[in-house]
């Protein structure tokens, strides 16, 4: 006979949700925070949390082994799901199609986090109008490192840009190194005119403030704040408000006053700060809705920015090639007969859905190679987080410009050398010269 699973039922509103091994640790290393831990937590937090999630679909991120345990992405709605909660049909660059979930109620928040959903994803649009996002996302990502108080400024300026072409920016952390300013936006544009203006709005903050911020595509190119505008394509998520992120501590992405950015520290919001300081505070985004704003003073300047030999910034690979695009090849794979550009000298040093374990690969190659690595600077160590169709993994290179070329350790076998992408990009790569003989 089939064991019963543990289950505690929460009744919230009327409706019954049911947490499923509800004492099961979603966080050890730590902080202690169990499934049920994290349901209360947002519980706790749920008319903020539901701030940013309300009437919009979303994308499930799930930790069904905690934490520290490798994540998915879920797109499409299960199909085990209560009749009260609602689903919408989104249409994705890629021409396929999903009925994502819809959240609308503390009910349907504690539902998705019983899944497993650590953080909260979603799109930029609202229900009833799925083609027209109703929020620019300023995304501050900081390379490797760059110090929080880089960050701080930058998003100052952001925030001094956004009030001179009238718009009204709202912080918060992204609870892991970098920091998001949302902009409530009259949903009048489309998902391209609205990355068009975050384009614009990140050049221009690099214009003001070169030496901390970087409006470049890739790594190799960046230094400082990177702003990523592509956060605003069709078909991305960040982190919303009052989101746990995945780390040790159980860090929270929240909402700030602008007064509190400048003395703000990420490492003080967590779990189990945050429901005190909602308590006492409220939400410093509570007024978001209240006056949403026009775009074309962005969109002029995108225009302006064109008209100077401005190109179109690259887009995230899985998207077609778009008219207006810069070349979408890293420099230093670019061949140009009229420019030649210098092939940096980049290795891959580690493949691994486990950052941890990526991390930890790049110091087995430091010691290995301890003098190039004493060369390195900064800005030399690449750490990307890639992200597939529906898993996500960390790559590691190092770009070897500082090193004399006779003493550059060669491109060898990645440790550890874990590729998602790999076996798919084979096939692709065998059906292309199939279909070319």
């Amino acid at each position: 006979m089939k064991r019963e699973e543990a289950a505690e039922v929460l009744s919230i509103d009327g409706r019954e949700v049911r947490v499923t091994h509800p004492d099961k640790l979603y966080f050890s290393k730590q902080a202690k925070v169990s499934k049920l831990d994290l349901v209360r937590y947002y519980l706790s937090v749920a008319p903020g949390a539901l701030a940013g999630i309300q009437d919009r679909p979303i994308v499930l991120k799930r930790f069904v082994n905690g934490a520290e345990g490798e994540a998915f992405y879920q797109k499409r709605a299960p199909t085990e799901r209560p009749a009260w909660l609602r689903t919408v049909v989104l249409s994705f660059p890629s021409g396929r199609t999903a009925e994502e979930v819809v959240v609308d109620d503390a009910a349907g928040l504690a539902w998705i986090v019983n899944l497993g959903c650590i953080e909260l994803h979603p799109h930029p649009v609202r229900s009833g109008d799925l083609d027209h996002p109703d929020q620019l996302r300023v995304d501050l990502d900081p390379g490797p490192g760059v110090n929080w108080a880089d960050v701080r400024l930058v998003a100052l300026e952001v925030k001094a840009l956004l009030e001179e072409v009238g718009l009204r920016g709202w912080p918060k952390t992204s609870g892991s190194r970098g920091m998001h300013v949302n902009v409530r936006i009259e949903p009048r544009w489309t998902f391209g005119e609205v990355r068009q203006a975050a384009v614009a709005l990140s050049r221009a903050v690099e214009r003001r403030v070169p030496a901390l911020a970087s409006s470049k595509w890739w790594k190799e190119e960046r230094h400082g704040v990177f702003l990523d505008y592509n956060q605003n394509a069709k078909d991305r998520t960040t982190c919303s408000a009052y989101s746990v992120r995945p780390l040790a501590d159980a860090r929270v992405s929240t909402p700030l006053h602008w007064h509190e950015v400048p003395a703000s520290e990420p490492a003080d919001f967590t779990i189990f700060t945050i429901p005190k300081r909602y308590g006492e505070l409220g939400d410093p985004h509570a007024g978001m809705n209240a006056a949403p704003g026009s775009l074309e003073p962005l969109l002029e300047l995108a225009a302006r920015d064109q008209a100077a030999g401005l190109a179109d910034a690259p887009w995230p690979p899985h998207f077609r090639r778009m008219e207006g695009e810069a070349p979408r090849v890293a420099p230093s794979r670019a061949k140009s007969a009229a420019k030649p550009r210098m092939k940096m000298p980049l290795v891959v040093v580690a493949n691994s859905r486990d950052r941890q374990a990526a991390l930890a690969g790049l110091e087995r190659w430091k010691s290995k190679y301890p003098e190039a690595a004493g060369l390195l600077a900064i800005d030399d160590v690449l750490v990307d987080s890639m992200r597939g169709r529906s898993s996500t993994w960390t790559r590691i290179r190092v770009n070897l410009r500082h090193v004399p070329e006779a003493r550059r350790p060669p491109q060898e076998t990645p440790d550890p050398d874990e590729d998602p992408t790999r076996e798919w990009r084979e096939w692709r790569t065998k059906r292309t010269r199939k279909e070319g003989a």
